[in-house]
């Protein structure tokens, strides 16, 4: 595998190995020069050094190895994918619903990755070769926005924003049946089925990891469906979904944990991540983008527009 090796002259001691390389670039951080020191690819005047806490001498010469971010694994692909918005440092994608977002399981091509290695100059390192820039997901059958990060100082900055809550992001459901409730918000612990690994469940408190979804009814189609705007305060895997089945109404379509029976001939659930706000990494700027619903999710709220005589608004 290609590479690209720095070097740094200290220039004064420094206690820790970390620390130095922190101070010395702002490319990496400090996660991804933890990774690069654990896997040997830091030397101290010609030494690999695999720790962290490593002190530096004045005048010793630091060599970093970095593998080149052209050389992942995964093959790039010529998909057309929906690129809302990018610059030097991010990029927003409206991903389409069956898109895979990167590879695992079996799949190891036609994901997301894939297309966005063809179509991106670059993609930060920190999610590794298989996850290159990717900082959130979405499922398989969920359609819209992700952000994607083309350097690590941009992907440790989005990362941060999720984590911290200051990223939103609001999505939009079908849901069987009519939700009594105008809004509120569920608060449960979420974590693997017990029996059935393939799937997540809502578990006792302390057995799983929390998980808090605020939602909005947005519209109700008689009682047959309702309309629900979710905006996530947690990402855990399915949560949404989850969520929706402990409520008693799961999402129209989900082929895991909706109903087997359906009015639909749907391919996946109708779950669309509808809005997306965050901080630039480096502006500071405040951005907001949206993207419509897809093709068959507005068909079917058409639908159920003229059936039931009602009005919808976003």
């Amino acid at each position: 595998m290609a590479t690209d090796t720095r070097l740094f002259i200290a220039e004064e001691n420094c206690k820790r190995l970390d620390i130095f390389l922190s101070e010395q670039t702002d490319e990496f951080t400090r996660s991804r020069i933890k990774k690069l020191i654990e896997d040997g690819q830091v030397c101290v005047d010609g030494i690999p050094v695999k720790k962290s806490g490593e002190s530096v001498k004045k005048g010793a010469q630091v060599v970093v190895t970095v593998p080149k971010p052209q050389e992942y694994a995964v093959k790039a692909e010529n998909i057309p994918i929906d690129i809302v918005y990018q610059d030097d440092e991010i990029a927003v994608v409206n991903k389409p619903q069956g898109m895979t977002v990167h590879i695992g399981n079996g799949n190891t091509q036609g994901t997301l990755v894939n297309a966005l290695l063809y179509a991106l100059d670059r993609l930060s390192g920190i999610g590794g070769v298989l996850r290159p820039g990717i900082v959130h997901r979405i499922d398989k059958d969920t359609s819209g926005l992700l952000v994607v990060a083309k350097n690590d100082r941009a992907h440790a900055s989005l990362a941060a924003q999720i984590a911290e809550k200051s990223a939103r992001r609001v999505y939009y459901a079908l849901l069987e049946g009519c939700l009594k409730e105008d809004r509120g918000r569920i608060v449960t612990d979420i974590g693997r089925h017990p029996t059935d690994r393939t799937k997540m469940a809502v578990l006792r408190d302390g057995e799983g990891k929390i998980a808090i979804t605020d939602f909005e009814t947005v519209t109700r189609f008689g009682t047959e469906f309702t309309l629900c705007r979710f905006i996530l305060q947690t990402g855990r895997t399915h949560q949404i979904r989850v969520h929706a089945k402990h409520m008693g109404h799961p999402v129209a379509g989900d082929p895991v944990y909706g109903y087997k029976k359906q009015k639909f001939n749907l391919s996946g659930q109708l779950l669309h991540a509808y809005a997306l706000e965050l901080t630039h990494p480096t502006t500071g700027e405040r951005m907001a983008f949206n993207a419509p619903l897809p093709p068959v999710f507005e068909g079917i709220l058409n639908k159920l527009r003229r059936q039931y005589g009602v009005e919808i608004s976003l």
